[in-house]
């Protein structure tokens, strides 16, 4: 099969496009599972068995279902309840809170990762709770935990072409709906496929970089 730089250069607009979503929903999924992820991991570690119970009930439904019927679930049912959000919103909070179940995780094990001497210096300085938590514990437990939360990221990333299950057009939803119009699919596909692969790398190397100055 020849490769035909016309579809190519016919279809890189619509490409630009869905680049354009699966960055916002990347980006913005990503922040909301680390937020909810570290809320969990607080929630995790508070005395009252009342909160912690439901904490754990929830996170392990939510890890334990598979994303694609927390899409359905979020895009079709919610609207029966009275609760409508647009189709990338649902996605990004899909992605997110499908996400912020592992990353609970992640923090879990940076925190318990700190070393008992600082919550006795904490301790000994008589420093508040909040105190102790914001300006002791939780930084140096991020930094520990910065590569294991990159890996997240680029799955998340790979995860972004489910989105189109409830008509969010990202870039696999582009290409699809461009090769079904154009009857052409070897020359769309391809360039998702490399575009999957250049984010992907480019993201790990900002992680690293990360990762190499918080550890200064």
């Amino acid at each position: 099969m020849k490769w035909d730089w016309n579809a190519v250069s016919e279809f890189m607009p619509h490409f630009w496009d869905g680049l354009l979503v699966t960055l916002q929903a990347l980006a913005l999924g990503s922040l909301l599972s680390f937020t909810l992820g570290l809320v969990w991991a607080l929630l995790t570690r508070t005395p009252s068995r009342w909160v912690r119970w439901p904490v754990g009930v929830v996170t392990e439904f939510v890890r334990n279902t598979p994303l694609l019927v927390q899409l359905f679930f979020l895009f079709y049912v919610l609207p029966e309840w009275g609760l409508t959000f647009s189709a990338l919103a649902t996605g990004v909070l899909a992605i997110g809170l499908h996400y912020s179940t592992y990353t609970m995780q992640v923090y879990r094990a940076g925190i318990e990762a700190v070393p008992a001497g600082q919550w006795e210096a904490a301790t000994a300085l008589n420093l508040p709770l909040r105190r102790t938590w914001t300006a002791v514990i939780l930084p140096q437990a991020v930094r520990r935990v910065v590569p294991a939360l990159g890996n997240y990221v680029i799955a998340m990333l790979k995860d972004t072409p489910m989105l189109m299950v409830i008509t969010v057009l990202e870039m696999l939803g582009r290409a699809r709906l461009f090769s079904q119009q154009h009857f052409q699919f070897t020359e769309p596909l391809t360039v998702i496929g490399v575009a999957f692969v250049l984010i992907s790398y480019l993201a790990s190397l900002l992680l690293r970089a990360l990762e190499r100055r918080l550890v200064r």
